[in-house]
């Protein structure tokens, strides 16, 4: 079993910057890829970036590629979503996630969920 809790979010301007973390706890939790999945109020979820437990693989949204930077320390167990250049349709609960591989993450294959966190853009 792992845990996965956020933390980060919070209410920024347009063209603004926030870090999210993701602090990951159990046995094996360092093993797995990460990602981060939003979900904007009336939207299904969707894919923002995934990484590899190695951090040698990464895949990103085209929506918040060249803006938006996925890393991990896996000493701290700890995943970061760095966020810069927001803008108001950025605007979502931010979701941390755990699979088996990065690309099998980005599919949308998740086998734990954090509880999300609140990023807000304002115009």
């Amino acid at each position: 079993q792992v845990q996965l809790v956020e933390s980060g979010g919070g209410l920024v301007q347009a063209g603004g910057s926030l870090r999210l973390s993701c602090a990951a706890s159990g046995r094996t939790a360092s093993s797995y890829a990460m990602g981060w999945f939003r979900q904007a109020p009336g939207k299904e979820r969707e894919f923002v970036a995934t990484i590899s437990w190695s951090g040698a693989v990464t895949y990103y949204a085209d929506s918040v590629k060249g803006r938006f930077t996925i890393s991990r320390d896996n000493a701290k167990n700890t995943v970061y979503l760095q966020m810069n250049s927001l803008k108001p349709e950025d605007t979502a609960v931010y979701y941390c996630a755990a699979g088996d591989s990065a690309l099998v993450l980005r599919r949308g294959n998740v086998a734990y969920w954090g509880q999300g966190t609140q990023v807000t853009v304002s115009s």
